[in-house]
C-alpha cells in the first residue's frame, strides 16, 4: 500500500525545498566565532541585542551587511579584550547612538517611544467606554419615545418571535 503517488514526488520534493529555505539564516560566519564557547555566547547574546544600521529590522546577528560583520567582529574584539556586556553596549551606544539597540533603555529621550503606547491603549479603551455608553443611552431614549401605536406593534412582534 503506497501513502503517496510517484506523480506527487516532485511537488513533495518542491515543498521540501522550500521549507528548507524558509529556515533562518545566520549571518555569523565561522571564522568570526570564538573559541571560547562562553565568549561565543555572550557574543550571540548581544548581537541579537544589536540593530544592524543597513538593515534596521535586523539584529547584526541576523544580517549578512559588511557592517554587521564589522560589528560582530568588534563585539568579539571587546569580549576578548575583558570588557563587560554592559560596557560593549556602552560603548556602542556611545559611538552609534541609541539606534543600535534594537531595545532602546528606558531614558527622558526614549520615554515618548516607552510611552506612547500604553498611553495609546487607555485612550482607545476609553474611547470605546465612552461610544459604547452614549450608543446604550441612544437606545434607551429611542425606546422610551415610542407612541402606543409603535409600542403595541413591538409587543406583538416579541410575542411571536417566542
Amino acid at each position: 500500500m503506497r501513502f503517496f503517488s510517484l506523480r506527487a514526488l516532485p511537488a513533495f520534493a518542491g515543498l521540501c525545498c522550500l521549507l528548507l529555505t524558509s529556515l533562518p539564516v545566520r549571518a555569523v560566519e565561522p571564522s568570526e566565532m570564538l573559541t571560547d564557547p562562553a565568549l561565543e555566547a555572550r557574543a550571540r547574546t548581544l548581537s541579537k541585542q544589536l540593530r544592524c544600521m543597513v538593515c534596521q529590522n535586523e539584529s547584526i546577528d541576523d544580517s549578512g551587511a559588511p557592517l554587521a560583520h564589522d560589528l560582530r567582529v568588534l563585539v568579539r574584539e571587546r569580549l576578548k579584550a575583558g570588557d563587560s556586556d554592559a560596557q560593549i553596549l556602552d560603548f556602542l551606544v556611545a559611538r552609534y547612538g541609541e539606534f543600535v539597540l534594537l531595545w532602546p533603555r528606558l531614558s527622558w529621550h526614549t520615554a515618548a517611544l516607552w510611552g506612547l503606547p500604553p498611553v495609546a491603549l487607555l485612550f482607545g479603551i476609553a474611547t470605546l467606554v465612552v461610544f459604547n455608553r452614549r450608543r446604550r443611552r441612544a437606545g434607551a431614549e429611542d425606546s422610551a419615545n415610542l407612541t402606543p401605536v409603535e409600542e403595541a406593534r413591538l409587543s406583538d412582534l416579541l410575542r411571536e418571535g417566542r
